[in-house]
């Protein structure tokens, strides 16, 4: 699935006719997931926590189905083979994204980093460079950060 994902950002980014269509919500949902599971994995321990945290806000928040969530799950918990620049993600991210939807995706985020009740180094800073580069402001990453950490309580 994250190959596939990857593949999919770089043949939109790869698009030199001008071409410029929206993202289906299947395809920003897509979005959505890979930088979830980046958070998931970036601590390189996937909590029991953490994945029913990712399972919940895929379902809920970006509407995919039992099956799908299925699927990322399990490539998540394999060893990555190829790594992937979150340039690809976040670009379209910024083409694609409304403001609030670039909020809900940095809270999201954080749900899942703060799920397993240890915010790991390591997550915080992938969550703060993908807020920067989204241009997300830093208010809006700190309210975002303080929402999803008084919903864990």
């Amino acid at each position: 699935m994250l190959n596939r994902i990857a593949r999919f950002f770089e043949s939109r980014l790869s698009k030199t006719d001008g071409d410029s269509a929206a993202l289906t919500d299947d395809e920003k949902h897509m979005a959505a997931a890979a930088l979830l599971m980046e958070v998931a994995a970036t601590d390189r321990v996937f909590d029991d926590a953490e994945l029913t945290a990712f399972k919940d806000i895929l379902a809920e928040v970006y509407g995919l189905s039992s099956e799908e969530v299925d699927e990322l799950q399990t490539r998540a918990q394999q060893k990555q083979e190829d790594a992937t620049s979150l340039f690809q993600f976040t670009q379209l991210i910024n083409d694609h994204f409304s403001h609030e939807e670039k909020f809900v995706l940095v809270r999201s985020m954080w749900q899942v980093a703060y799920a397993d009740g240890d915010l790991d180094k390591y997550e915080e800073n992938l969550i703060r460079r993908v807020a920067e580069l989204i241009y997300l402001s830093h208010t809006d990453f700190l309210v975002a950060r303080n929402q999803a950490r008084d919903e864990r309580g």
